[in-house]
């Protein structure tokens, strides 16, 4: 499918496919958000990096998961990096997530940045790469941009 043709609608979550935190957090999401608004996209794949390349973020630097409000106008320069992109993310979510989201947005953003850098650097280490498994239901791989 082209990525410019894409049928998503709404927020998209661009992560990194190969980290091994990175999909159990997406598996998470995917169960949390029962409204299924969140759309998500690998920053290696080809939405991600097209993604990436139309707005100079890094392409080949995938310490940094992206959400992206509104996939349908992602021309506009408007997106949120590291933990505001996870709470972003959460808030989409809905019902016990937002009160996460809600936790996490009390500690500053430079504290919960720092934090998001600490564990990006030792998240190959601590969980290793991702083993491709499927999907706890089969309908939520529609969810997933090329």
């Amino acid at each position: 499918m082209n990525v410019i043709s894409s049928p998503a609608s709404g927020p998209v979550l661009l992560y990194d496919g190969d980290c091994g935190l990175c999909n159990r957090v997406v598996r998470l999401l995917l169960r949390l958000d029962r409204a299924e608004r969140l759309r998500f996209a690998r920053l290696q794949g080809e939405a991600g990096q097209a993604y990436l390349r139309a707005h100079g973020l890094p392409a080949a630097d995938f310490d940094s998961l992206v959400f992206v409000p509104d996939w349908p106008r992602r021309e506009q320069r408007e997106f949120l990096l590291r933990t505001d992109g996870v709470i972003a993310a959460l808030r989409v979510c809905g019902g016990v997530a937002t009160e996460l989201a809600a936790v996490l947005e009390v500690v500053p953003e430079r504290w919960r940045d720092a934090g998001y850098r600490l564990v990006a650097r030792w998240r190959y280490r601590i969980f290793g790469q991702w083993r491709p498994r499927p999907l706890a239901r089969p309908e939520w791989a529609e969810r997933f941009l090329p």
